[in-house]
């Protein structure tokens, strides 16, 4: 990658989450008393913003609270896992500090609360080589459109989007980031599952690995 600025996705990207976060909404619903949570609804979450699943729980399931609260209840569960066991994927620090030491202006923007994201980077030793974390709710967006992505790119000076690679895991994301005029890199993540086929089709640059040379 020789691009001047990199907007790195967060989760199933630079660390491996994707599991507590497939299993954070049924832990929620199961805590508020929702026995078996359709399919449909965990399909249909995963383009959202945190905001915008906690509504659809809140109308769905007729939880109380509102969409504020129920946002609070999701982000203290998975707190403790930021704080304590998500670790890196293998491989990410050196690259990372690869592309920090030519200077590359560096960014993450995830759907994850930018509180969070600091949490763990720092933990992990990697936030300092950040210039700024962006959360797709500080937008009002998730990743199905390119806000995030614009703003990112805006905070870091870039003039042209195609001066910027968008590293993503998930296919839906990786789609925007494309059609937006971004270079897009792709990473592997076994949650992509069959998607990844498709990334790997869309990118200009794609890693199974991190590490890969």
């Amino acid at each position: 990658m020789d691009k001047r600025y990199a907007i790195f996705d967060m989760d199933g990207t630079l660390v491996d989450s994707m599991g507590y976060w497939d299993r954070l909404c049924e832990e929620y619903l199961h805590s508020k008393g929702v026995a078996q949570v359709p399919r449909t609804i965990l399909e249909q979450i995963v383009p959202m913003t945190m905001g915008e699943s906690a509504e659809l729980f809140r109308r769905t399931f007729n939880i109380p609270g509102t969409v504020e609260s129920i946002e609070a209840d999701m982000n203290a569960m998975m707190d403790e896992h930021y704080r304590a066991d998500v670790p890196l994927k293998p491989g990410v620090e050196g690259y990372l500090r690869a592309l920090h030491d030519r200077g590359v202006v560096m960014c993450v923007a995830s759907a994850t609360p930018e509180h969070l994201m600091r949490i763990c980077l720092a933990r992990l030793g990697v936030l300092d080589l950040f210039q700024f974390v962006l959360s797709c709710d500080s937008v009002g967006s998730g990743k199905d459109r390119p806000d995030v992505y614009n703003e990112a790119a805006r905070r870091m000076g870039a003039a042209r989007r195609e001066d910027v690679a968008v590293y993503e895991d998930a296919v839906y994301a990786a789609r925007t980031a494309k059609a937006a005029g971004y270079y897009l890199v792709g990473v592997y993540d076994p949650s992509s599952g069959d998607g990844w086929e498709e990334i790997k089709d869309l990118a200009d640059e794609s890693l199974g690995r991190w590490d890969e040379t």
